[in-house]
């Protein structure tokens, strides 16, 4: 699909037709007929406000104006609105050339994969769509991990739990694997018990989809550290039989979100080449309903040996990620990552843009904040908040899986991952929403990549 959208720069071209980006204190330096245009059309250069230009003859477009603000991914609206053909950014004022570039090819993302209306208008055609020449300034190789990785996630987020199951997670990263020449192995079904991944097995026991832990593995020189990178993969959360509101349920195909993103972050590692050895292991359930489903006040025996009180069969997710760090730890790796779509409580905190993450390594966390910005890929620390603790105790368990007073849920949540976590490992844990609920410049309503760009940034600096 990058290719129908995205060209390498090429100094000999000249057909791209040039993109200006301005605010509105710059239009009357627009050249050309382009600030007059622009003045008889009343632009006034709002950011996202896109305005064609026609040519000296008024017989084609020659030029387009795009209004900027604070937002680099403004750009995106650039995606949906011009025509066909080959364009370029002329200027970027005050903006970053790269973040535009992303901007608008994240812009121009659409899932029409169950589309099939013989009706539709033929602009919706990749050949119809407009196409972007990169400035000669950016790296091209760079450009394209940036975007497969987040469309991968978007992607596997949209695409219904019918065709998204356990089944086709683990064809995803299969595939993955392949193309980067990465081993993959995975443990099925009641080969989890024998295995020792017992609250794995016991949420995802009571679909017709056997519950598994994908573990893949990359890398070369075995001095090189190890990264591991753990991804919440249940593919459809009922919330068993504490079952979920239809209203919440909705949308459970998106709980997979953590998987979706660790296989794209994954993807860009292993695209770029990063001097690491990376695993990535995915806890591939589904949360269903049925006569063996595990049931509020069972008790669970985890991997680590420490015992879960079920509080609620809805905080699943929990659970299967508990056994994957466990796992995760006995490896001794340098750095352990993982993601979820763990927490409401996360997005009333922070909303569905802002993804907190917890961590218990201040150097990487003043990293990844700072590479979110960098990115403008936003996410945001919350404490590990030590006295909630107490909030998961049980009369009749080591742990409770939730809290009884409802408060702090994302923190909580965080806590109880943390006491599978070797405190000696560097750990850092991100409750991430994986869905764009509105429409946006970059971002259509839908399965959304998050906090993945920031996280390459920062393993890429910190593992050069």
């Amino acid at each position: 699909m990058l290719d129908a959208i995205l060209a390498k720069f090429d100094a000999k071209t000249k057909l791209a037709r040039p993109i200006y980006c301005v605010t509105r204190e710059e239009l009357a330096a627009l050249p050309d007929n382009s600030a007059p245009w622009a003045k008889a059309n009343n632009f006034k250069a709002k950011p996202g406000a896109v305005l064609l230009v026609p040519s000296a003859d008024g017989k084609q477009v020659s030029a387009a104006l795009i209004g900027v603000g604070d937002d680099p991914f403004v750009t995106g609206s650039l995606a949906k609105q011009l025509p066909e053909g080959l364009w370029r950014f002329a200027s970027f004022s005050s903006f970053d050339a790269r973040l535009a570039t992303i901007g608008f090819l994240l812009g121009s993302y659409q899932f029409e994969n169950y589309k099939h209306d013989t009706n539709a208008s033929p602009s919706s055609s990749l050949s119809s769509r407009p196409k972007l020449m990169l400035d000669a300034s950016l790296d091209h190789a760079d450009i394209v991990r940036q975007i497969e990785g987040s469309f991968l996630a978007r992607d596997m987020i949209n695409t219904p739990t019918n065709d998204m199951g356990p089944d086709q997670i683990e064809a995803a990263a299969v595939k993955i694997a392949k193309t980067a020449k990465a081993k993959i192995s995975v443990i099925k079904g009641d080969a989890l018990l024998a295995k020792n991944f017992p609250m794995i097995h016991a949420v995802g026991r009571a679909s017709a989809s056997a519950p598994r832990l994908i573990d893949l593995r990359w890398g070369g020189s075995k001095k090189a550290p190890l990264v591991t990178l753990v991804g919440k993969g249940v593919a459809f959360d009922t919330g068993g039989l504490d079952i979920k509101p239809s209203s919440a349920m909705r949308n459970m195909k998106k709980d997979m979100g953590g998987a979706a993103n660790v296989l794209g972050l994954a993807q860009m590692i292993m695209s770029a080449g990063l001097n690491i050895r990376l695993q990535v292991l995915i806890s591939a359930v589904e949360n269903s309903i049925s006569a063996n489903a595990f049931r509020p006040g069972d008790i669970l025996t985890s991997r680590k040996g420490l015992t879960v009180e079920i509080g609620n069969t809805d905080a699943e997710g929990r659970l299967v990620l508990a056994d994957a760090l466990t796992y995760a730890c006995e490896q001794k790796p340098d750095m352990i990552i993982d993601m979820a779509t763990l927490t409401g409580a996360a997005r009333v905190a922070l909303g569905p843009e802002l993804p907190p993450f917890f961590t218990n390594d201040e150097g990487f966390a003043d990293a990844l904040y700072a590479a979110s910005t960098q990115e403008h890929d936003p996410v945001w620390r919350l404490p590990l908040w030590q006295n909630y603790n107490k909030a998961l105790s049980s009369q009749v368990a080591d742990m409770n899986n939730v809290t009884t007073d409802g408060f702090a849920g994302s923190i909580t949540a965080g806590l109880f991952l943390q006491r599978f976590v070797d405190p000696s490992i560097s750990w850092t844990h991100l409750d991430i929403f994986g869905w764009s609920p509105t429409n946006k410049p970059h971002a259509s309503i839908g399965g959304e990549a998050q906090a993945i760009r920031a996280l390459f940034a920062a393993l890429a600096k910190r593992y050069t």
